[in-house]
């Protein structure tokens, strides 16, 4: 554990959500990009969700996003951007962009729904965490600790709820909701761009520059062992819905999948996925498991959002729509969406066969 020097609070950093109509917008689409002639696509094939259309597009950032996640609930989605600030939407209907949290000074560069989906943390590259009432519009807290960009975030599933971030600073936060400064710190060698907690909430999984995933008991804050195998830094952990497994993503331009069972054989990794090529720009990539974890899913910097299955590593889909960077991709806990979000400053939410 490290001590940390803690920020000054500025009262005067501004903390409404600005509840407003218009501030995004949402149209119909085809894959291809199209815009549907009369806000519903007119389709042959038989639809597998209650979308407006078998794909909307979602525009009102005006910088990158970087986040986009479906709530708990799967009617709701935030977004945090390059322009600092975190979206709301509804999923169905219109895809309402129902409201707007600004306060950041920085990109928004990760976010995590509270599990009753009445609090979004978010990770900025202002060195801050933040949590924001979405009954009430009013920022919570302010996390104040790290000493440079906060690239990742997770939230324990079960038990205590726990915030825990991975930063530039080379260290791993651990973090009780309710208070500002962090509970410990996880000290590492290199810049952190990933991190993921285990079902269990036992153990943290982190990525960095150094390539390598290193799995840490969060009790005794040491190495339990590391998963070796990608080549460049990693920019994707993601735990299986049933707790069993790690899906990493890496500027290797791989998707790797990870058995993280306690007594597992001592060559944890499972399987490696290609098709989702990096790109030039080089940004923190993100994936996602659907809900019953038989697909796995990341983003691409060709403009695509690529689909696997989880156990044999087929290529199920390479869904087009977005001209550049596919930076995020989430799937809808209760249906067939997924959701992507793109340095083009839009979002696709689409339905799946």
């Amino acid at each position: 554990m490290s001590e940390k020097r803690p920020a000054p609070e500025d009262p005067n950093e501004q903390q409404l959500v600005v509840k407003r109509q218009n501030v995004g917008s949402s149209r119909a689409l085809t894959r291809s990009g199209a815009s549907g002639s009369s806000g519903a696509l007119v389709q042959a094939m038989p639809r597998t969700s209650n979308l407006q259309a078998p794909v909307m597009e979602l525009s009102g950032h005006s910088g990158e996003i970087f986040s986009a996640r479906f709530d708990p609930t799967g009617n709701l989605i935030a977004s945090g951007s390059m322009d600092r600030t975190i979206m709301l939407w509804r999923t169905y209907a219109d895809c309402e962009n129902y409201g707007v949290l600004s306060g950041h000074k920085g990109a928004i560069l990760d976010l995590q729904w509270s599990r009753d989906s009445e609090i979004i943390y978010s990770a900025s590259a202002d060195m801050h965490l933040a949590s924001w009432d979405l009954t009430s519009g009013q920022r919570i807290r302010r996390y104040v600790g790290h000493e440079e960009v906060i690239n990742a975030m997770d939230i324990s599933r079960r038990g205590e709820e726990l915030l825990i971030s991975g930063s530039d600073d080379g260290t791993i936060g651990i973090w009780d909701p309710r208070t500002k400064h962090a509970v410990h710190y996880i000290e590492t060698d290199f810049p952190v761009t990933a991190v993921a907690v285990s079902e269990a909430g036992s153990e943290i999984y982190s990525g960095g520059i150094d390539n390598d995933i290193k799995v840490w008991d969060i009790r005794k804050k040491q190495v339990v062992h590391s998963l070796l195998g990608h080549q460049d830094t990693i920019t994707t952990l993601r735990v299986s819905p049933d707790g069993q497994q790690l899906l990493s993503y890496a500027m290797d331009s791989t998707a790797r999948t990870w058995d993280i069972r306690p007594f597992a054989p001592a060559e944890r990794h499972i399987r490696t996925f290609d098709g989702a090529p990096l790109g030039m720009e080089k940004n923190l990539i993100r994936g996602s498991w659907d809900s019953d974890g038989k697909k796995i899913a990341v983003g691409a910097g060709d403009g695509t959002a690529v689909v696997w299955e989880s156990s044999s590593g087929k290529l199920l889909y390479k869904l087009p729509g977005h001209k550049g960077t596919v930076n995020s991709v989430d799937f809808a806990p209760n249906a067939p969406l997924i959701l992507s979000a793109s340095s083009d400053r839009t979002m696709l939410l689409g339905e799946l066969k």
